[in-house]
Protein backbone atom coordinates (compact mmCIF):
# COMPACT_ATOMS: atom_id res chain seq x y z
CA UNK A 1 0.00 0.00 0.00
CA UNK A 2 1.48 3.28 -1.36
CA UNK A 3 2.13 5.13 2.18
CA UNK A 4 1.22 8.96 1.77
CA UNK A 5 4.21 11.18 1.96
CA UNK A 6 5.60 11.76 5.34
CA UNK A 7 4.49 15.81 6.47
CA UNK A 8 7.52 17.43 7.77
CA UNK A 9 6.89 20.62 9.87
CA UNK A 10 7.08 23.54 8.15
CA UNK A 11 10.31 25.78 9.52
CA UNK A 12 10.18 28.80 10.39
CA UNK A 13 11.62 31.25 7.34
CA UNK A 14 14.38 33.39 8.69
CA UNK A 15 14.57 36.89 7.10
CA UNK A 16 17.95 38.78 6.72
CA UNK A 17 17.87 41.75 8.89
CA UNK A 18 18.44 43.62 6.21
CA UNK A 19 15.24 42.79 4.13
CA UNK A 20 13.44 42.88 7.27
CA UNK A 21 13.81 46.46 7.79
CA UNK A 22 12.96 46.95 3.78
CA UNK A 23 9.70 45.45 4.53
CA UNK A 24 8.79 47.42 7.56
CA UNK A 25 9.87 50.59 6.04
CA UNK A 26 8.00 50.12 2.73
CA UNK A 27 4.32 49.65 4.89
CA UNK A 28 5.50 52.62 6.92
CA UNK A 29 6.05 54.87 3.96
CA UNK A 30 2.46 53.60 1.78
CA UNK A 31 0.97 53.97 5.23
CA UNK A 32 2.49 57.53 5.52
CA UNK A 33 1.41 57.93 1.96
CA UNK A 34 -2.17 57.28 2.70
CA UNK A 35 -2.16 59.64 5.19
CA UNK A 36 -0.79 62.26 3.75
CA UNK A 37 -3.39 62.07 0.74
CA UNK A 38 -6.11 62.08 3.14
CA UNK A 39 -5.01 65.15 4.54
CA UNK A 40 -4.41 66.46 0.75
CA UNK A 41 -8.01 65.74 0.04
CA UNK A 42 -9.58 67.12 3.23
CA UNK A 43 -7.32 70.55 2.36
CA UNK A 44 -8.89 69.96 -1.03
CA UNK A 45 -12.37 70.00 0.87
CA UNK A 46 -11.90 72.97 2.90
CA UNK A 47 -10.54 75.28 -0.16
CA UNK A 48 -13.29 74.06 -2.17
CA UNK A 49 -15.79 75.30 0.57
CA UNK A 50 -13.82 78.51 0.96
CA UNK A 51 -14.34 78.59 -2.73
CA UNK A 52 -18.24 78.13 -2.92
CA UNK A 53 -18.33 80.98 0.01
CA UNK A 54 -16.08 83.03 -1.70
CA UNK A 55 -18.70 82.80 -4.59
CA UNK A 56 -21.70 83.38 -2.74
CA UNK A 57 -20.03 86.71 -1.89
CA UNK A 58 -19.54 88.15 -5.35
CA UNK A 59 -22.96 87.09 -5.59
CA UNK A 60 -24.11 89.23 -2.99
CA UNK A 61 -21.45 92.22 -4.27
CA UNK A 62 -19.37 91.37 -1.10
CA UNK A 63 -16.36 91.96 -2.86
CA UNK A 64 -13.73 92.37 0.16
CA UNK A 65 -15.09 89.23 1.26
CA UNK A 66 -15.06 87.02 -1.43
CA UNK A 67 -11.42 88.09 -1.42
CA UNK A 68 -10.45 86.95 1.87
CA UNK A 69 -12.17 83.79 1.42
CA UNK A 70 -10.48 82.97 -1.61
CA UNK A 71 -6.89 84.00 -0.63
CA UNK A 72 -8.23 81.59 2.84
CA UNK A 73 -8.86 78.88 0.32
CA UNK A 74 -5.70 79.08 -1.27
CA UNK A 75 -3.79 78.83 1.87
CA UNK A 76 -5.41 75.51 2.37
CA UNK A 77 -4.84 74.72 -1.51
CA UNK A 78 -3.18 76.36 -3.88
CA UNK A 79 -4.12 73.66 -6.15
CA UNK A 80 -7.88 74.81 -6.44
CA UNK A 81 -8.51 76.68 -9.72
CA UNK A 82 -11.80 77.93 -8.87
CA UNK A 83 -10.36 80.01 -5.69
CA UNK A 84 -7.35 81.36 -8.65
CA UNK A 85 -10.69 82.23 -10.49
CA UNK A 86 -12.70 83.79 -7.60
CA UNK A 87 -9.84 85.45 -6.13
CA UNK A 88 -9.07 86.97 -10.23
CA UNK A 89 -12.73 88.01 -9.95
CA UNK A 90 -12.36 89.97 -6.41
CA UNK A 91 -9.16 91.40 -7.52
CA UNK A 92 -10.40 92.46 -10.88
CA UNK A 93 -13.11 94.41 -9.31
CA UNK A 94 -11.24 95.99 -6.83
CA UNK A 95 -9.12 97.50 -9.72
CA UNK A 96 -5.92 95.00 -8.71
CA UNK A 97 -5.76 94.02 -12.56
CA UNK A 98 -2.38 92.76 -12.21
CA UNK A 99 -2.72 90.49 -9.74
CA UNK A 100 -6.30 89.87 -11.17
CA UNK A 101 -4.56 88.07 -14.43
CA UNK A 102 -2.14 86.21 -12.32
CA UNK A 103 -4.34 84.25 -10.79
CA UNK A 104 -6.83 83.77 -13.77
CA UNK A 105 -3.49 82.06 -15.27
CA UNK A 106 -3.37 80.39 -13.08
CA UNK A 107 -6.63 79.09 -13.36
CA UNK A 108 -6.70 78.40 -16.63
CA UNK A 109 -3.27 76.06 -16.21
CA UNK A 110 -4.33 74.10 -13.55
CA UNK A 111 -8.09 73.68 -15.32
CA UNK A 112 -6.10 72.19 -18.09
CA UNK A 113 -7.69 75.17 -20.80
CA UNK A 114 -11.04 75.07 -19.18
CA UNK A 115 -12.82 77.40 -22.04
CA UNK A 116 -15.23 79.46 -19.72
CA UNK A 117 -11.97 80.12 -18.12
CA UNK A 118 -9.58 80.56 -21.02
CA UNK A 119 -12.30 83.32 -22.42
CA UNK A 120 -12.59 85.15 -19.10
CA UNK A 121 -8.87 86.04 -18.95
CA UNK A 122 -9.34 86.66 -23.16
CA UNK A 123 -11.82 89.38 -21.73
CA UNK A 124 -9.14 90.57 -19.04
CA UNK A 125 -6.25 90.84 -21.54
CA UNK A 126 -8.71 92.80 -23.97
CA UNK A 127 -9.53 94.82 -21.47
CA UNK A 128 -6.09 95.65 -20.54
CA UNK A 129 -5.42 96.64 -24.35
CA UNK A 130 -3.53 92.98 -24.68
CA UNK A 131 -4.85 92.53 -27.68
CA UNK A 132 -3.16 89.94 -29.41
CA UNK A 133 -3.15 87.51 -26.06
CA UNK A 134 -7.14 88.42 -26.26
CA UNK A 135 -7.60 86.93 -29.73
CA UNK A 136 -5.12 84.05 -29.08
CA UNK A 137 -7.38 83.40 -26.46
CA UNK A 138 -10.81 83.75 -27.98
CA UNK A 139 -9.43 81.12 -30.38
CA UNK A 140 -8.81 78.78 -27.84
CA UNK A 141 -12.02 78.84 -26.45
CA UNK A 142 -13.96 78.41 -29.69
CA UNK A 143 -11.61 75.54 -30.52
CA UNK A 144 -13.27 73.65 -27.42
CA UNK A 145 -16.66 75.62 -27.72
CA UNK A 146 -17.36 75.96 -30.60
CA UNK A 147 -21.26 76.67 -29.64
CA UNK A 148 -20.28 79.64 -27.09
CA UNK A 149 -21.96 83.01 -27.90
CA UNK A 150 -19.25 84.58 -24.99
CA UNK A 151 -16.13 83.29 -27.20
CA UNK A 152 -17.70 84.45 -30.67
CA UNK A 153 -18.45 87.83 -28.68
CA UNK A 154 -15.12 87.98 -27.26
CA UNK A 155 -13.53 87.38 -31.06
CA UNK A 156 -15.63 90.00 -32.46
CA UNK A 157 -14.79 91.87 -29.56
CA UNK A 158 -11.14 91.38 -30.65
CA UNK A 159 -10.95 92.05 -34.42
CA UNK A 160 -13.67 95.29 -34.08
CA UNK A 161 -10.44 96.47 -31.32
CA UNK A 162 -7.77 95.80 -34.11
CA UNK A 163 -10.08 97.84 -36.87
CA UNK A 164 -10.57 101.14 -34.64
CA UNK A 165 -13.63 103.00 -35.27
CA UNK A 166 -12.84 105.50 -37.54
CA UNK A 167 -12.28 103.48 -40.89
CA UNK A 168 -15.49 102.84 -42.15
CA UNK A 169 -14.05 100.01 -44.98
CA UNK A 170 -11.39 98.51 -42.53
CA UNK A 171 -10.95 94.83 -43.69
CA UNK A 172 -11.48 93.39 -39.88
CA UNK A 173 -14.79 95.26 -39.24
CA UNK A 174 -16.84 92.81 -41.91
CA UNK A 175 -15.24 89.31 -40.23
CA UNK A 176 -15.67 91.17 -36.45
CA UNK A 177 -19.79 91.50 -37.56
CA UNK A 178 -19.59 87.32 -38.45
CA UNK A 179 -18.72 86.80 -35.06
CA UNK A 180 -21.22 88.64 -34.15
CA UNK A 181 -23.79 87.21 -36.36
CA UNK A 182 -22.59 83.79 -35.18
CA UNK A 183 -23.05 85.12 -31.41
CA UNK A 184 -26.77 86.32 -32.32
CA UNK A 185 -27.40 83.09 -33.66
CA UNK A 186 -26.34 80.78 -30.64
CA UNK A 187 -28.37 83.60 -28.16
CA UNK A 188 -31.06 85.85 -30.08
CA UNK A 189 -30.82 87.89 -26.56
CA UNK A 190 -27.51 89.35 -26.43
CA UNK A 191 -28.00 92.97 -26.23
CA UNK A 192 -24.27 93.82 -25.37
CA UNK A 193 -23.27 91.68 -28.79
CA UNK A 194 -26.61 93.66 -30.40
CA UNK A 195 -25.57 96.88 -29.58
CA UNK A 196 -21.94 96.53 -30.85
CA UNK A 197 -23.06 94.99 -34.02
CA UNK A 198 -25.17 98.44 -34.32
CA UNK A 199 -21.65 100.46 -33.47
CA UNK A 200 -20.58 99.09 -36.32
CA UNK A 201 -22.73 99.56 -38.71
CA UNK A 202 -23.20 103.13 -37.83
CA UNK A 203 -19.32 103.21 -38.26
CA UNK A 204 -20.20 101.86 -42.07
CA UNK A 205 -22.78 103.99 -42.39
CA UNK A 206 -25.01 101.85 -42.62
CA UNK A 207 -27.90 103.31 -40.79
CA UNK A 208 -30.78 101.56 -41.73
CA UNK A 209 -29.28 98.21 -40.27
CA UNK A 210 -28.59 99.93 -37.06
CA UNK A 211 -32.03 100.87 -36.80
CA UNK A 212 -33.12 97.00 -37.52
CA UNK A 213 -30.80 95.73 -35.04
CA UNK A 214 -31.70 98.00 -32.36
CA UNK A 215 -35.86 97.69 -32.85
CA UNK A 216 -34.80 94.19 -32.43
CA UNK A 217 -33.25 94.72 -28.62
CA UNK A 218 -36.24 97.27 -28.29
CA UNK A 219 -38.83 94.77 -29.01
CA UNK A 220 -36.93 92.20 -26.34
CA UNK A 221 -36.54 94.07 -23.51
CA UNK A 222 -38.79 97.07 -24.29
CA UNK A 223 -37.99 100.90 -24.59
CA UNK A 224 -37.05 101.80 -21.11
CA UNK A 225 -35.22 99.07 -20.22
CA UNK A 226 -32.23 99.49 -23.10
CA UNK A 227 -28.97 101.51 -22.52
CA UNK A 228 -28.65 104.86 -22.95
CA UNK A 229 -25.62 104.26 -25.77
CA UNK A 230 -28.68 102.14 -27.59
CA UNK A 231 -31.43 105.68 -27.28
CA UNK A 232 -28.01 107.70 -28.71
CA UNK A 233 -27.05 105.37 -31.22
CA UNK A 234 -30.36 105.19 -32.83
CA UNK A 235 -31.12 109.03 -32.35
CA UNK A 236 -28.12 109.49 -34.72
CA UNK A 237 -28.82 106.68 -37.05
CA UNK A 238 -32.59 108.56 -37.11
CA UNK A 239 -31.05 111.92 -37.68
CA UNK A 240 -28.96 110.70 -40.28
CA UNK A 241 -32.38 109.54 -41.90
CA UNK A 242 -34.28 112.97 -41.80
CA UNK A 243 -36.59 111.89 -39.29
CA UNK A 244 -35.48 114.87 -36.89
CA UNK A 245 -38.57 114.78 -34.86
CA UNK A 246 -38.03 110.87 -34.10
CA UNK A 247 -34.15 111.38 -33.50
CA UNK A 248 -35.06 114.27 -30.65
CA UNK A 249 -37.04 111.37 -28.92
CA UNK A 250 -34.26 109.23 -29.08
CA UNK A 251 -31.93 112.04 -27.70
CA UNK A 252 -33.96 112.97 -25.02
CA UNK A 253 -34.74 109.84 -23.89
CA UNK A 254 -31.09 109.21 -24.26
CA UNK A 255 -30.55 112.14 -21.42
CA UNK A 256 -33.03 111.10 -19.34
CA UNK A 257 -31.27 108.11 -18.73
CA UNK A 258 -27.54 109.15 -18.40
CA UNK A 259 -27.24 112.42 -17.46
CA UNK A 260 -23.54 112.43 -17.41
CA UNK A 261 -23.01 112.04 -20.76
CA UNK A 262 -22.47 115.02 -23.16
CA UNK A 263 -22.80 113.72 -26.28
CA UNK A 264 -26.62 113.13 -27.21
CA UNK A 265 -27.17 116.42 -25.59
CA UNK A 266 -25.13 118.61 -28.02
CA UNK A 267 -26.57 116.08 -30.69
CA UNK A 268 -29.95 117.60 -29.55
CA UNK A 269 -29.00 120.85 -29.52
CA UNK A 270 -28.17 120.53 -33.31
CA UNK A 271 -31.36 119.49 -33.84
CA UNK A 272 -32.52 122.33 -32.00
CA UNK A 273 -30.65 124.73 -33.77
CA UNK A 274 -31.38 123.16 -37.50
CA UNK A 275 -34.93 123.94 -36.05
CA UNK A 276 -34.22 127.68 -34.99
CA UNK A 277 -35.12 126.67 -31.29
CA UNK A 278 -32.07 128.80 -30.43
CA UNK A 279 -33.05 128.21 -26.66
CA UNK A 280 -33.68 124.67 -26.29
CA UNK A 281 -30.48 124.89 -27.95
CA UNK A 282 -28.75 126.75 -25.16
CA UNK A 283 -30.20 124.77 -22.68
CA UNK A 284 -28.90 121.70 -23.53
CA UNK A 285 -25.51 122.95 -24.47
CA UNK A 286 -25.16 124.52 -21.18
CA UNK A 287 -25.55 121.54 -19.24
CA UNK A 288 -23.14 119.74 -21.51
CA UNK A 289 -20.77 122.09 -20.60
CA UNK A 290 -21.14 121.92 -17.27
CA UNK A 291 -20.89 117.87 -17.68
CA UNK A 292 -17.35 118.10 -20.11
CA UNK A 293 -16.08 122.32 -19.94
CA UNK A 294 -13.49 120.78 -21.98
CA UNK A 295 -15.57 120.11 -25.11
CA UNK A 296 -16.30 124.11 -25.41
CA UNK A 297 -12.42 124.95 -24.82
CA UNK A 298 -12.43 126.06 -28.78
CA UNK A 299 -15.32 127.67 -28.71
CA UNK A 300 -16.69 126.17 -32.09
CA UNK A 301 -20.24 124.99 -30.00
CA UNK A 302 -20.88 128.60 -28.33
CA UNK A 303 -19.76 129.91 -32.53
CA UNK A 304 -22.56 128.43 -34.06
CA UNK A 305 -25.04 128.79 -31.50
CA UNK A 306 -24.22 132.57 -32.00
CA UNK A 307 -24.23 132.05 -35.57
CA UNK A 308 -27.92 130.50 -35.28
CA UNK A 309 -28.93 133.30 -33.16
CA UNK A 310 -28.25 136.26 -35.63
CA UNK A 311 -29.49 134.09 -38.36
CA UNK A 312 -32.98 133.70 -36.58
CA UNK A 313 -32.78 137.11 -35.90
CA UNK A 314 -32.80 138.57 -39.73
CA UNK A 315 -34.89 136.17 -41.07
CA UNK A 316 -37.30 137.38 -37.98
CA UNK A 317 -36.44 140.75 -38.89
CA UNK A 318 -36.79 140.41 -42.55
CA UNK A 319 -40.27 138.84 -41.96
CA UNK A 320 -41.62 141.73 -39.73
CA UNK A 321 -40.48 144.19 -42.48
CA UNK A 322 -42.34 142.26 -45.24
CA UNK A 323 -45.28 141.98 -42.62
CA UNK A 324 -45.24 145.57 -42.12
CA UNK A 325 -45.30 146.05 -45.94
Amino acid sequence: MLVAAVLEPIMPVKLPTQLFALLWLTVFACCGCQSMSHKQQQKLIDARRHSGMGFQKIHNGSWEDAEKLFTQALEKSENDERAHWGLAEAHWNREKTTLAVEHMEQAVRLSAGDPKMVQRLGQMYLDMGRLEEAKTHSLWALESERDSAEAWALYGDCLRAGAGASDPDHPALQPALAAYHRALALQPDYPKVQQTAAEIYLQQQRYDRVLATLDRLHDTHGVDAASSRVDLLRGIALRQEQRTDDAKVSFRRAIAKDGSDPEPLIELAALELKDGQVERARSALEQAAKIAPELFADGILVAELQDAEQRIAVESAGKDARQRH
